[in-house]
C-alpha cells in the first residue's frame, strides 16, 4: 500500500475517534502525531504487513534515541488501538503490537536524608518549655526515624496492648516501654517488633508526661489538637513544616524518615537482612533497594575523598 493509502486509514481513523467517541483535540492530535511517527519509522509501509518484529524494532529504536519508557508505552497503546480497528476493516492476520512492551522503567530510589540533615531535623525548633503538642511532635518525628515505622503504623499505636472488647478490635500496635520496643501490624497484616531507640524513648516519655486523657476515649499514644488519634495526614503536615522551620532544603515527609532509617542503619552495620526484618518486607527485594542508596553514598565520599577521583 503507498502511502496515501495509509494516510486514509489514519485520517479514517481519527474521523471515527472524533465523531464516535468524542475524543478532544488535544488527545486527536497526540493519536495523530504517534500514527506520523509510526508511518514514518515503517516507510510508510503497508499497515496490514507489518510484523510483530517491526514492532519491537521500532520500540527499541524509540528507547536508543532517548525516548522515555512512559512515553514508548503511550505510543504502542496508541498503535495496538489503531491495528484493532484497522482488523475490523481489512484482512489483517493479527495485531502486530500485542505483546510487544516498553523497555522497563527505571526502578526510582527513596529519598533518604544525609546523616547530618537527619540529625539536625531531629534536633531542630527545640525550645526551653514546649508545649505539649511540641513534645508530641518531637516524640512521633524521632519515633519515625528510630524504628523506621510506616506513618499508618506510627498512628496506629497504643500506650499498650488493649485487648478486643464491646466490638471494638484489639490493639494493631502498642508500646512497650520497659522493653524499648514497639510492636506494629504492617503490610499483610504481618505484626513485628520494633526497638525504639534511646532518643526516642526520652522523647516519648516527656510526651507521656503531658498526654491528656483522649477525647474519644481511645487509649492512642499520639493525639490530634483535638485529643482524637492522630491521622496519617497529621503527621505529615506537622513534619513538613517541622523540617521547613529547621531550614532543610528538601521536603521531608513520614517515609523519607524510613528511607533514612534503612540506608543510615545499612550504612552502619551492611546486615540486609536485620533490615529487612526492622522494615517488615516480606521479601529481600525490597530491601536491596538500599544497597543503591548506600553505593551512592560511598560513591559520594570516594568523588570527595580519594586523590585520582576527580577528572582533570
Amino acid at each position: 500500500m503507498d502511502s496515501p493509502a495509509a494516510d486514509d486509514w489514519t485520517g479514517r481513523y481519527l474521523d471515527e475517534l472524533r465523531t464516535q467517541r468524542k475524543l478532544s483535540s488535544h488527545t486527536l492530535a497526540a493519536y495523530a502525531r504517534d500514527l506520523a511517527e509510526l508511518s514514518a519509522l515503517a516507510g510508510h509501509s503497508d499497515w496490514t504487513r507489518l510484523s510483530h518484529f517491526e514492532i519491537r524494532r521500532f520500540a527499541a529504536r524509540l528507547h536508543a534515541e532517548g525516548q522515555s519508557p512512559t512515553s514508548i508505552a503511550r505510543k504502542l497503546s496508541g498503535w495496538r488501538g489503531f491495528f484493532n480497528w484497522l482488523a475490523r476493516h481489512t484482512l489483517l492476520p493479527a495485531n502486530p503490537v500485542e505483546g510487544v512492551r516498553a523497555p522497563r522503567r527505571a526502578r526510582r530510589l527513596p529519598k533518604a536524608l544525609p546523616v547530618d540533615d537527619a540529625v539536625r531535623l531531629m534536633e531542630a525548633n527545640r525550645r526551653g518549655h514546649p508545649e505539649p503538642a511540641e513534645l508530641c511532635d518531637r516524640a512521633m518525628f524521632e519515633l519515625l526515624y528510630s524504628s523506621g515505622l510506616r506513618v499508618s503504623e506510627l498512628v496506629g499505636l497504643d500506650l499498650g496492648f488493649v485487648a478486643a472488647r464491646d466490638g471494638a478490635p484489639a490493639s494493631l500496635g502498642w508500646l512497650e516501654l520497659e522493653a524499648r520496643e514497639v510492636v506494629v501490624t504492617g503490610k499483610g497484616s504481618k505484626m513485628r517488633r520494633v526497638p525504639v531507640g534511646g532518643p526516642a524513648l526520652e522523647a516519648i516519655a516527656a510526651w507521656l508526661a503531658v498526654r491528656p486523657p483522649s477525647s474519644d476515649g481511645s487509649q492512642a499514644l499520639f493525639l490530634s489538637a483535638r485529643g482524637a488519634r492522630v491521622t496519617p495526614r497529621v503527621v505529615q503536615h506537622r513534619l513538613k513544616a517541622h523540617a521547613l522551620k529547621a531550614g532543610l532544603p528538601v521536603h521531608v515527609h513520614p517515609h523519607v524518615l524510613r528511607h533514612s532509617f534503612a540506608s543510615h542503619l545499612l550504612q552502619s552495620s551492611g546486615d540486609l537482612r536485620a533490615v529487612q526484618e526492622l522494615l517488615g518486607h516480606a521479601s529481600i527485594t525490597s530491601t536491596q533497594i538500599y544497597t543503591s542508596l548506600d553505593f551512592q553514598h560511598l560513591a559520594a565520599v570516594y568523588d570527595k575523598a580519594h586523590p585520582r577521583a576527580k577528572a582533570k
